[in-house]
């Protein structure tokens, strides 16, 4: 058998340097952000690139096929040499012919019986996230975004990625995403066997050029159940939200931070701990009993709503 071939029960695999460095940059990956999903240095993904290892660790290249998406088959060099170079012997005597394709049924007969005795069922999804969203954003203005995470199977570790509309631009986040793309609105986080994470939470920044009146668009998905057998699922729950100068406590959108709000908006930015929302800004709309949007500062203003008008949307 080629040298350079491969099996499922291999330790090792030879991978084919030339298309891991293809289908990364293909997909715009840095060597840093597929270096912290395999686990290694970048210098050893520089090295895979470049074939200065003929083999790899066959957990190694699972992981490097996770982090560019793509099935392992695709990494692996081709066999050089032909199929038949593996068939048995011409010289070989019938006799022992039979006696090599008997014993190999045996053996696979028996493996299958204990692979069916043995297999455990397939795992259901390990991680489940749900988007919490404003129902609001105002042109040039900032929103919170949490994340909820419920991690019911197993330990591993899984991969979240968050698509939020292009443009707008991810100022924090806790813990801080593994890779960002503001240009075209895209976040990743990796979260490694054994950590454990109740939520992921931002404050992202509406470009002052979004027209109000529009929707715009979230999604996400979450890929996780280890290297045998991942699992990919998307991020539920909210994902539209309207651009309209309405600020982002204000729930029912009347002009005015009110009591209830005010506390649903107080358990929220205490959720979201790990960054930084202005409470004194928020407890002066709430205070002033209204507010209005003043567009040339992209900011809101404290205004007591007239006795005898709803406050202006």
């Amino acid at each position: 058998m080629s040298d350079t071939s491969w099996s499922a029960n291999s330790a090792s695999v030879c991978l084919d340097g030339a298309e891991v460095k293809r289908l990364r940059e293909s997909q715009k990956l840095t060597q840093l952000y597929v270096s912290k999903v395999v686990g290694v240095t970048t210098d050893t993904i520089s090295r895979w690139e470049n074939n200065r290892y003929p083999t790899i660790r066959r957990d190694n290249a699972l992981k490097l096929a996770e982090a560019l998406e793509v099935p392992l088959e695709l990494l692996l060099r081709k066999e050089d040499e032909d199929v038949e170079s593996s068939a048995p012997s011409s010289s070989g005597t019938p006799k022992k012919l039979f006696i090599w394709v008997a014993l190999g049924s045996l053996l696979l007969t028996a493996v299958l019986f204990l692979t069916m005795r043995t297999v455990a069922p397939p795992m259901s999804i390990a991680v489940e996230a749900h988007r919490d969203l404003p129902r609001h954003a105002a042109p040039g203005f900032v929103l919170p975004v949490v994340i909820e995470l419920s991690q019911s199977i197993g330990e591993g570790g899984f991969i979240l990625r968050e698509h939020f509309p292009k443009g707008w631009q991810m100022l924090q986040a806790a813990p801080p995403a593994s890779s960002l793309d503001n240009v075209n609105g895209v976040a990743r986080w990796i979260i490694k066997s054994g950590e454990r994470l109740e939520r992921i939470s931002y404050l992202l920044q509406v470009i002052p050029e979004t027209l109000p009146g529009v929707s715009q668009s979230f999604e996400g998905e979450v890929v996780a159940g280890g290297d045998r057998n991942p699992t990919v699922s998307s991020i539920h729950d909210d994902k539209q939200i309207m651009v309209a100068p309405v600020h982002w406590a204000d729930d029912n959108a009347d002009g005015i931070v009110d009591d209830g709000e005010m506390l649903q908006a107080s358990f929220l930015i205490e959720e979201m701990a790990g960054v930084h929302i202005d409470w004194d800004r928020l407890e002066a709309l709430w205070d002033a009993g209204g507010y209005r949007w003043d567009a040339g500062e992209e900011s809101f203003v404290p205004q007591p709503p007239l006795s005898s008008e709803v406050a202006p949307q």
